[in-house]
């Protein structure tokens, strides 16, 4: 196989010489677990807060980020919601509790449903759909898909939507549309946050957000939705990692095996359906072999792509880092004001 050499001195990244592939980001679980626990311990004594607050989703982010917040500041300081709404997979709730009673932590169940209704989420989304397809209504369901981005070309995307009997098809999104359906959807992870912060403040705890690497390099996030907290322990690490950190917390096996899910759209969605180029293991080694300028061949090889299509995803992540740079700005100011910061 090929040999790259890494560049950078990171105790996270690959020594010299290493062979490309999924063993460059292997970490020292352990020694990581403490060195979150302790940034974690000091971030609160930092922000005088005494415990953390996150919303359990069941997937594999929140989940680890739940064991390590109760490793942090002990089980008795943390507290999880579920917030499950009109669209949501069930089993999104059953695993959520099952992580909390898992690692002893007290929750609360928040059905946004009703605020998402009264707010017009599933209306207006609605109304924008069948400004493409017409008979949409009840019985129906729908999700966003993007095109295949190791094609290349421009990442459009598709309304796919259901009729009751089940029958599916795939449509073009005139602009306007595509923006109001995903202007009515982001009211969920909106929405979420509310209720993330209410608890925090009457707790006087801080809110965890929950994004790893791949999320938080690529704005796969609402901006003042799930993309707002006060404290993100695992935005530095490859989705890869955060798998491997899960089995060394003991996170139930049954989240360990689940494949991500937006869990956002009526229909079914995975990730990678959504937003990623590709499936989480390969987009890791492709961000990886980006951040430390590995040839698109060495990649290719160690995922079974040709070159050609490696660089479509890379050009693809570069887009993706300018389109949702803005997501990462704190509000912009005339002149700075000296006296805050």
């Amino acid at each position: 196989m090929t040999q790259v050499k890494a560049m950078t001195s990171s105790p996270r990244s690959a020594s010299d010489g290493q062979i490309f592939g999924p063993d460059m980001l292997k970490i020292d679980l352990e020694a990581e677990t403490q060195r979150i626990v302790q940034a974690l311990r000091q971030q609160l004594r930092g922000q005088r807060k005494r415990g953390l607050v996150l919303g359990l989703s069941g997937g594999i982010d929140s989940s680890v980020c739940a064991a390590l917040a109760v490793k942090a500041v002990g089980a008795k300081n943390v507290f999880a919601i579920f917030m499950p709404e009109n669209d949501s997979d069930p089993d999104s709730l059953r695993l959520g509790r099952a992580v909390a009673d898992a690692f002893g932590i007290e929750s609360v169940v928040e059905d946004i449903g009703p605020t998402l209704s009264a707010m017009g989420c599933y209306s207006r989304r609605d109304d924008f759909i069948r400004s493409i397809v017409p008979d949409y209504g009840a019985g129906w369901a729908s999700k966003v898909a993007i095109a295949n981005a190791t094609e290349g070309g421009f990442s459009l995307s598709y309304l796919v939507v259901a009729d009751p009997d089940g029958n599916q098809s795939r449509h073009r999104m005139p602009h306007g549309a595509y923006l109001g359906i995903v202007a009515a959807t982001n009211m969920k992870q909106r929405t979420r946050k509310q209720l993330e912060y209410y608890h925090a403040d009457r707790l006087n705890f801080a809110v965890l957000g929950t994004p790893n690497r791949l999320e938080y390099d690529q704005g796969f996030f609402v901006k003042n939705g799930d993309g707002a907290a006060d404290v993100k322990p695992i935005a530095h690490l490859y989705k890869s990692q955060v798998y491997a950190l899960a089995a060394h917390l003991g996170v139930p096996e049954e989240i360990q095996a689940r494949q991500p899910t937006t869990d956002t759209y009526s229909l079914a969605q995975s990730q990678e359906e959504f937003y990623f180029s590709l499936p989480w293991d390969r987009m890791d080694l492709c961000l990886y072999g980006l951040n430390h300028a590995v040839p698109a061949e060495t990649i290719g090889a160690a995922i079974g792509l040709s070159a050609d299509e490696v660089t479509h995803v890379l050009t693809d992540i570069g887009a993706k880092r300018r389109a949702t740079r803005y997501l990462h700005e704190a509000p912009l100011l005339v002149e700075r004001v000296a006296e805050i910061g």
